[in-house]
């Protein structure tokens, strides 16, 4: 005798809302499964608002059903809120998967592109498998995401894998619940997927008649590779220039191709045993490593590393990343030693994604193009990521981690776009409970990035349905992004003063709301004074900050000139440091002799020379004092020099002190640069004067947040800007601050340098928007 339910009014229904990143991860497989195995009716969907679900059984099944649903969910999903409603029952029988809908609001979240999984991988290799060195190997729980999506819901007809009809056997494959591929839209095989080549600089053929690899292009391209040759290569968000990462002639070709002289390259390594023979991996380094994310990882180099020293021109560090697609993994196979991935541009320019855009950009930089016919939708670099005490310190945040949005505990009122700054440019866009920070942009000082910014507000706005009311923007009036916020219609303005910006992106970034003491260090950016600030230390909240102190101010002695010659700042800190009679044998001086007092004039004259509190130019002045770089050749070089330089082991440091000048504290960078050049004129080992500079400016920064405390009762430090992304510095001043009995907030989610002011200044938008409504709505 039966012991089930045998009518539609003794089973339990309930209708169920499932919100987050729970489209193209195997959600709606994974809930078709745990359905059937609880022998529950009903069906589950996607649609603009994420996965909705019917589901009818026993009281004690559909109970069963939600407590799995939300305890189990796939690897790839992020789950961020699950409603549920009792309705009638209908007694339907059987568990299916619905067809997606359209809605009037979506708020679909759309998954990062997610590197190969170990199952595909071993198919992949397996000469017995139907899909053995099919360099488009997927399935839900790996494969591209956000980089060939083109509108939600996600569906395959919604990607870029529109126009490859599925065979029969991945149809097969793609229709059976009990499969990996079940839904899995971006699916196929040899035989009805993307096709591999290898083309010539101008899309003929490419590879000598007598090459061992026959017509197989991953084996052309890595004889292309053994021979010395450049290949670029067609990946998840663009074209990469690869070539032999221990080959010095290789390595400086393509340097001189692409028009970039100093500025490492990444390298990719085929596993784990590969990256420990080149650097040092601590278990931190190893799980970012072989996350699903991949970022680059950069990492201190062995010496002795089989590298050539034009991938990394004097770094003691390397930036190492494992294979994340197919591809990647099968040529890591067959040239079986670590070669160079950097991005497909020349210099300053976006890279290139686009199949008739990277052939005209880089024919003259590339020998052959590893290349195929899935078309990338919107183009993504690679992350960047230090490893750093337990948590990640984001450089740069684009593949693996956009579109992935940072979850507000407080909710935007109106939606937000925030525009971001010039260099290392991001954009924000928020609505309820989500800030979308974009992927990488690059720095926008021309047209093609300019395009690409502007593209990528447009994707997001549609992929999210987000139409902005307010718009923040920097206080920098010629910024690109401040225009093209000023040319919006229709929208309210919000100009969020850069330093500001950067430590609301860390309150952001740490879901708080402050006050905090915040240590802005970086470059240069825009003052409400109409000066170059950088070395600021701020009372800030949300909505706004008072400018407590910073570094003592000094000229920029021809003004953008003085970013691209270091020895410029030298002479305007010595000037500064020694009231206008600095000693006269310094080796910069020497090195420098024919323009040094013309420079030391216009820096007096404040002609083309506005003062500056700029951290960043600070490092600049040392490093050139200490014999590192007169000048540079990308943006922070000099800096990035210094803490190299500096010996880990030196525990002493700089005295400086700080001056009260009508409620602003000045800290007295002079101290330390008189005490940099006594140790110079008395012949100290350059590494010793670079850790004593680095320990001294935290010393003193701790002192100065001590003196702030007893002035405001404020207990909590947040430290943001690109000075932050220097290992040394940020340990030294956390550890200062944590002995004082500071709490300490540092990026983990976003980077310290800008490209995170964006979250800031969204953040700030939608806390002066909220104000405002209070306000307006008071009685």
């Amino acid at each position: 005798m039966s012991t089930g339910p045998t009518r539609a009014e003794t089973r339990t229904r309930i209708r169920i809302r499932v919100e987050g990143i729970v489209q193209g991860v195997g959600f709606r497989p994974h809930v078709h499964s745990l359905a059937r195995r609880l022998a529950l009716s009903g069906w589950v969907g996607n649609d603009g608002q994420g996965v909705f679900i019917e589901a009818e059984g026993t009281a004690e099944g559909v109970a069963r059903f939600q407590e799995d649903l939300r305890d189990h969910a796939p690897p790839l999903a992020v789950i961020h809120r699950i409603t549920a409603s009792a309705i009638p029952a209908r007694g339907d029988q059987g568990f299916h998967i619905a067809g997606s809908r359209a809605g009037s609001e979506r708020v679909t979240l759309i998954s990062p592109d997610v590197a190969t999984c170990a199952d595909c991988l071993a198919e992949l290799f397996d000469p017995a498998d139907r899909r053995y060195r099919h360099a488009f190997i997927n399935c839900t729980n790996c494969g591209p995401r956000f980089t060939v999506v083109r509108d939600v819901p996600y569906d395959r007809p919604a990607t870029t894998m529109a126009a490859f009809a599925m065979c029969e056997r991945c149809a097969e494959e793609y229709l059976d619940p009990q499969d990996r591929r079940f839904h899995a839209q971006p699916i196929s095989c040899p035989a009805c997927g993307p096709a591999l080549r290898l083309l010539g600089a101008h899309g003929d053929a490419c590879g000598g008649a007598g090459s061992r690899a026959g017509g197989d292009p991953i084996g052309l391209a890595a004889e292309l590779l053994g021979s010395g040759g450049v290949l670029a290569v067609k990946g998840l968000g663009g074209y990469h220039l690869a070539v032999d990462a221990g080959d010095e002639d290789a390595a400086r070709t393509l340097r001189s191709r692409k028009h970039r002289e100093d500025k490492p390259f990444a390298v990719m390594v085929a596993d784990l045993d590969a990256a420990r023979a080149l650097c040092e991996l601590g278990r931190d380094a190893e799980r970012l490593l072989t996350s699903p994310r991949r970022p680059i990882v950069l990492l201190p180099r062995r010496p002795g590393a089989p590298i050539a020293e034009a991938v990394a021109p004097g770094d003691r560090r390397l930036g190492i990343m494992l294979p994340y697609t197919p591809v990647h993994h099968l040529l890591s196979r067959q040239f079986a030693r670590p070669y160079v991935l950097t991005s497909g541009n020349r210099s300053d320019e976006p890279i290139a994604y686009q199949d008739h855009d990277a052939f005209a950009r880089l024919s003259d930089i590339a020998d052959c193009f590893l290349t195929h016919d899935r078309p990338i939708h919107i183009r993504t670099d690679d992350s960047v990521i230090i490893p750093m005490g337990g948590r990640e310190l984001p450089l740069r945040r684009s593949r693996g981690y956009a579109p992935e949005p940072l979850r507000l505990s407080r909710p935007v009122r109106r939606a937000v776009l925030a525009c971001g700054a010039e260099l290392k440019s991001t954009f924000c866009l928020a609505k309820g409970h989500h800030a979308f920070v974009s992927h990488h942009i690059g720095d926008l000082e021309n047209y093609e990035t300019l395009r690409s910014f502007t593209e990528g507000i447009d994707h997001f706005r549609r992929l999210f349905d987000i139409t902005p009311q307010v718009v923040a923007h920097d206080l920098h009036p010629e910024y690109l992004s401040t225009k093209y916020a000023r040319e919006t219609d229709g929208v309210d303005l919000v100009g969020v003063q850069h330093h500001h910006a950067h430590i609301a992106s860390c309150l952001a970034d740490n879901d708080e709301a402050g006050p905090v003491i915040g240590v802005a260090f970086d470059g240069l950016g825009y003052g409400t004074d109409g000066t170059f600030w950088g070395g600021e230390l701020l009372v800030a909240d949300l909505n706004g900050f008072t400018r407590a102190g910073c570094l003592a101010p000094v000229p920029l002695p021809g003004g953008t000139a003085a970013i691209r010659q270091p020895w410029r700042m030298a002479a305007a800190h010595l000037d500064a440091a020694y009231d206008g009679a600095p000693p006269d044998d310094l080796p910069v001086r020497s090195r420098q002799h024919r323009l040094w007092d013309d420079v030391v004039a216009v820096a007096r004259s404040g002609v083309n020379s506005p003062l500056t509190s700029s951290a960043g130019r600070l490092f600049d002045a040392v490093a050139a004092l200490i014999g590192l770089h007169d000048t540079v050749n990308y943006e922070g070089q000099a800096a990035i020099a210094l803490e190299q330089r500096a010996d880990p082991a030196e525990r002493s440091a700089y005295s400086a002190g700080f001056l009260d000048e009508a409620g602003l504290l000045l800290i007295q960078t002079g101290d330390l640069v008189r005490a940099v050049v006594d140790d110079l004129r008395g012949r100290t080992d350059p590494a010793t004067i670079a850790a004593r500079f680095h320990n001294g400016l935290a010393a003193v920064t701790a002192a100065s947040c001590v003196r702030l405390r007893a002035d405001t009762g404020i207990g909590t430090v947040a430290l943001s800007g690109g000075v932050f992304q220097n290992r040394l510095l940020t340990d030294g001043l956390v550890q200062a601050l944590q002995r004082h009995g500071f709490r300490v907030l540092t990026h983990h989610r976003v980077p310290p340098n800008d490209g995170g002011i964006s979250l800031g200044q969204a953040a700030v938008a939608a806390a002066r928007d909220l104000l405002s409504s209070f306000r307006t709505n008071a009685p």
